[in-house]
């Protein structure tokens, strides 16, 4: 056991892995549903008839698409705030820019889900007397909602994995607090730490964001998408 290392999966250690997990998905979490809420009003704006409207997000996902995480990171975290002279948390700015990023996604998918809906339903709804705010609540965007399923758990998925760039900004993550004991285990001369501590928190990467994947892979199947 000692020459394996194994010593260094304590209860203190997990305790401390537990309280940045904590962290880890609050932080996820957070961006996930402003990521879904500010999407899917971002994706309705993009099925507008003004040009100028749909010109204005498309070159936002263009900027998210080419901009790194990580480039984004480090300027809300060490550019913005200086030049500004204001102070913000690590935790705010990874919520801002996971948030920036997912919106812009999760508009993708469900500007695609709903201009895949069939157009005679949109005429059937106009037919009837229903205007847009009713047309798109009562039929577009159930439909739509449905549809996006998939690739919103997908997009979930990706920003729970993304959160690790967290550790680079300084915030207490899980990924952070792992760094941090294999530091001190490698001063207490425990040379197998960083294989145990990193298996750990790749296995608990894998158990939230596998599960993920899969049901998104069999409703994207049972939908026949």
């Amino acid at each position: 056991m000692q020459n394996l290392g194994l010593d260094i999966l304590d209860w203190i250690t997990v305790k401390r892995l537990a309280s940045g997990l904590y962290f880890t998905l609050e932080v996820a979490l957070i961006s996930i549903v402003l990521s879904v809420i500010l999407g899917t009003i971002f994706g309705v704006l993009r099925t507008s008839n003004n040009w100028f409207i749909r010109t204005i997000f498309r070159i936002y996902l263009e900027i998210v698409r080419v901009l790194p995480t990580l480039v984004l990171l480090y300027l809300l975290y060490y550019i913005f705030p200086t030049d500004l002279k204001i102070n913000i948390s690590g935790r705010a700015v990874g919520i801002i820019a996971f948030t920036f990023w997912g919106a812009a996604e999760m508009s993708d998918i469900i500007r695609g889900a709903i201009i895949s809906i069939p157009k005679h339903q949109k005429e059937s709804a106009q037919a009837i007397g229903l205007n847009n705010v009713q047309l798109f609540r009562y039929v577009l965007l159930p439909q739509a909602f449905q549809r996006a399923l998939p690739a919103t758990l997908n997009l979930s998925s990706r920003i729970v994995m993304t959160t690790s760039l967290l550790v680079l900004i300084g915030v207490q993550d899980i990924t952070k607090v792992g760094k941090e004991i294999i530091e001190y285990a490698t001063m207490m001369n425990n040379p197998m730490a960083p294989f145990w501590i990193y298996g750990v928190i790749l296995l608990i990467f894998f158990l939230i964001c596998y599960p993920l994947s899969k049901l998104a892979t069999f409703l994207t199947r049972k939908s026949g998408q």
